[in-house]
């Protein structure tokens, strides 16, 4: 319970400080900008790497100052960014990168897309093509998840076992553009928010569900499956255990999206910045950052360690189980880390336009692979991860 209320806490404070961005951008995107890159190699990294036309003399003499909006508090789910900070990755690929915490008021796509904004944020791909579709000029320059997070999870008793079972019930989800995979498969089940079930606004925990206020709650892999887990059950007075709980994933139901990815501005990129390509300065970054999430596949301890010493908010057996989590979702990248898969990201187009998150597919220009590409080939190491596999970790209560 202490771990929860210090969580709620912080998120109280960030909502309280947290400023409204507008949108909109200026500028002509390139020729490269507005047409993806489909048929980019989709090979990863094979032979040798390619010389890196990276670095502060590559990039104009000195380190380009750019900025990165993450979609959330600083967590284990950023840790390939905090690493290619703290380690040095950003400075050696020539950039000084300021990276900046999100939160429940700071909506990331609106953020990136304002003329003045950020040139680099990280945001779920469903709310990214509803501002592209509103107006927004934004690009996916890199798929860093390769799959979903995202559950729906009751209690065992509740008798759900699929979307078809949420009828009468109350169905739990944080809104703000998260509840896209639920109201998917609400659909797909033939049912309706508010005529065939009620679609509850749940707050950015468990609370709601352990208290039993709802028969189902929205849960992340890598964050609130595991605060239900790391809670105590009054009726044993020992945590609860997997068994204890219903799990649907929108991966087997058939309406995952994709969700965590790099974006910029389309006018940006086809921009200079003292001299030097943005896009150029765009694939330093996404190298960069590509290098941090490999050394946190391998190694994970040092990468939660730095998140620890960044922000003590969730503690260290919640970042552990965290970074876990993420890696699975991260590897393996089958044709390299930042790649997109053309058939994951058609799934996340038709389920949005058939369920009327968007009115129509986005037109051409919505992602590109070649800066991505191209960061890849400057990289050496194991840039798939075919081999990884997710570790057993044990739950430590509260967290902690």
């Amino acid at each position: 319970m202490k771990h929860r209320l210090r969580f709620i806490s912080i998120l109280l404070a960030l909502a309280l400080g947290a400023v409204a961005c507008g949108t909109g951008g200026d500028g002509s995107p390139s020729a490269d900008a507005s047409t993806a890159s489909t048929e980019a190699s989709a090979s990863g990294s094979t032979g040798e790497p390619q010389t890196s036309n990276c670095g502060a003399e590559a990039l104009g003499g000195s380190p380009v100052e750019v900025e990165f909006q993450l979609q959330w508090v600083t967590q284990a789910q950023f840790a390939g960014y905090f690493a290619a900070a703290d380690l040095g990755f950003y400075e050696d690929a020539g950039l000084d990168v300021t990276i900046l915490e999100g939160g429940p008021d700071i909506a990331p796509q609106q953020v990136v897309a304002a003329a003045d904004g950020p040139e680099f944020g990280e945001a779920w791909v469903p709310k990214v093509l509803v501002a592209r579709e509103e107006g927004a000029d934004l690009v996916n320059i890199a798929q860093v998840f390769q799959r979903s997070g995202t559950l729906e999870v009751s209690w065992a008793d509740s008798d759900i076992q699929s979307p078809e079972d949420w009828a009468g019930k109350k169905v739990g989800s944080w809104g703000f553009g998260n509840e896209f995979e639920v109201l998917a498969a609400a659909r797909q089940a033939g049912l309706e928010p508010g005529t065939d079930f009620e679609l509850v606004t749940q707050p950015f925990d468990m609370s709601l569900l352990l208290n039993r206020e709802i028969d189902a709650a929205e849960a992340m892999t890598y964050n609130e499956y595991a605060q239900v887990l790391e809670a105590t059950n009054p009726e044993t007075g020992e945590l609860y255990q997997p068994e204890d709980l219903s799990v649907i994933d929108f991966n087997e139901v058939g309406t995952a999206m994709l969700q965590d990815n790099v974006i910029a501005r389309e006018s940006w990129l086809a921009e200079e910045t003292n001299g030097v390509s943005n896009e150029q300065i765009a694939t330093c970054f996404l190298q960069a950052s590509f290098e941090g999430w490999m050394h946190c596949r391998d190694n994970p301890d040092e990468c939660v360690q730095i998140v620890l010493d960044r922000s003590p908010i969730l503690g260290e057996g919640h970042q552990a189980w965290m970074m876990n989590e993420i890696n699975a979702l991260i590897w393996p990248s089958p044709d390299g880390i930042g790649i997109l898969d053309p058939d994951l990201w058609q799934q996340t187009v038709d389920i949005s336009t058939e369920f009327e998150i968007i009115s129509e597919p986005p037109s051409d220009g919505a992602f590109r692979t070649d800066l991505a590409q191209a960061a890849l080939d400057a990289l050496d190491g194991d840039v798939t991860g075919d081999s990884f596999e997710k570790a057993e970790l044990e739950v430590t209560p509260g967290g902690e």
